[in-house]
């Protein structure tokens, strides 16, 4: 069994599966359940004022047959008194030493709030601290959450605040409604921060409902928008990551958060650079037992690779990641239809055919079976025809030479090169 125990930026937990920020932190009693089903930490749902929560507040989007593709919210933070929230904080980490109690804490952009709120949350014995900066509804039309979050001055100021008053880690949870998340990232870096956490949820709005034409949800016939997760976000909060992770001047721990579901979810984010990650959506609709599972998963996934600990994995694909102009335009791959396997569903031909390069194509075999054979002369390589296909093994892409290697920067820099 590999050694599944983290130190992210000074905070020890026994795995990297730590709840996020959220419904499911709100209270002593579910993070000391989710401890107990084998979560490794927990971040605090968010505490500061506490606000007046609507009814109602979330909405998914189902697909395909799939229930929760993606969840929606218009919760804020807590609605409940921060005296009690840090009994029970103080509660759970004494009956818990062990696992990983961090809180997450949102405050008006003043100096002397945010001394004030880290000093007494860092009382109760806390690991460390995460600083949101990413709610996108509800607290940020009050100058906090993604407001503060999408201008890295804020970000770089507030950041320094709170490390001005902490003696334990600072977390800074970023907003994904910005155009480059890198730059708030190294505002959290110049502001001091030991680490950053993405992503926080991305304005939304579920749907429209088209009987009463009322927003999805609805509070008395009036919407908003809100904060979407769930696993429709994975790719979007991968990349963010993996940007990070990427940068040489972002050289703090990242903690991974945006649909992820199961331990290959948690091992993808970990392998673009994350020392730790966060689930909120997954425990929402199936519970907290689903990390049975995911510690089962990353386990047995270690001792395949014959790895000793998780941390041995932190990163591996982050110097395979790249900018399109450093990818080999001389690769090249082809579809190779399986004949044995496909059973002529037509849905390859048609996606070629209608949306991709027209180099499939149907044909009869002399005892007049139909039968479908990929162009490789005319295919791009696309994926599209892999893609489509219901039946797995029934095409494979395949790559054949194409010469030596050559990027578009390469090409590029030999056309620049003067003739002698």
């Amino acid at each position: 069994m590999a050694d599944l125990r983290v130190n992210f930026a000074g905070i020890k937990a026994p795995n990297p599966f730590w709840l996020a920020s959220a419904p499911p932190t709100n209270s002593g009693y579910q993070v000391q359940r989710a401890f107990e089903a084998g979560w490794g930490g927990a971040v605090w749902k968010t505490l500061g004022d506490p606000v007046i929560n609507t009814s109602s507040r979330f909405a998914a989007m189902h697909f395909n047959g799939q229930r929760v593709a993606g969840f929606n919210n218009i919760e804020l933070i807590t609605d409940r008194p921060l005296e009690v929230n840090l009994k029970e904080i103080y509660e759970t980490k004494k009956r818990f030493p062990n696992h990983a109690v961090i809180v997450s804490l949102m405050v008006e952009p003043k100096q002397e709030k945010w001394h004030e709120i880290v000093k007494k949350v860092e009382a109760a014995g806390v690991d460390g601290l995460e600083l949101n900066f990413g709610c996108p509804h509800g607290m940020a039309e009050r100058g906090m959450g993604a407001a503060s979050g999408q201008v890295p001055e804020l970000v770089e100021k507030q950041t320094r605040w709170a490390k001005e008053a902490a003696n334990i880690p600072v977390i800074v949870k970023l907003t994904p409604n910005i155009t480059d998340i890198t730059a708030t990232a190294w505002a959290a870096v110049q502001g001091g921060a030991d680490a950053i956490s993405m992503i926080n949820t991305i304005n939304s709005l579920a749907g429209v409902d088209l009987d009463s034409w009322n927003t999805v949800p609805h509070v008395a016939g009036k919407g908003a928008h809100g904060g979407y997760c769930g696993p429709a976000v994975k790719p979007i909060a991968l990349n963010m990551v993996a940007e990070c992770a990427r940068n040489p001047e972002i050289n703090i721990p990242i903690s991974g958060i945006g649909g992820i579901s199961n331990w290959k979810d948690a091992a993808e984010f970990i392998l673009m650079g994350a020392g730790s990650v966060q689930v909120c959506t997954a425990a929402m609709h199936h519970g907290f037992s689903i990390v049975e599972d995911m510690i089962d998963g990353l386990n047995n996934y270690l001792d395949d690779k014959q790895l000793a600990s998780v941390e041995e994995l932190i990163g591996r694909t982050v110097p395979r990641y790249s900018d399109w102009g450093n990818l080999d335009l001389n690769y090249k791959i082809v579809a190779n239809i399986n004949t044995d396997t496909c059973i002529n569903c037509n849905k390859c031909h048609i996606a070629c055919e209608d949306t991709a390069h027209q180099c499939i194509d149907m044909l009869t075999s002399p005892d007049g079976n139909k039968y479908l054979q990929v162009r490789t002369e005319d295919c791009v390589g696309c994926n599209l025809c892999s893609i489509v296909c219901p039946v797995d093994g029934a095409i494979d892409m395949i790559e054949i030479p194409n010469g030596p290697p050559m990027t578009w920067n390469e090409r590029q820099a030999a056309i620049k090169q003067p003739i002698a």
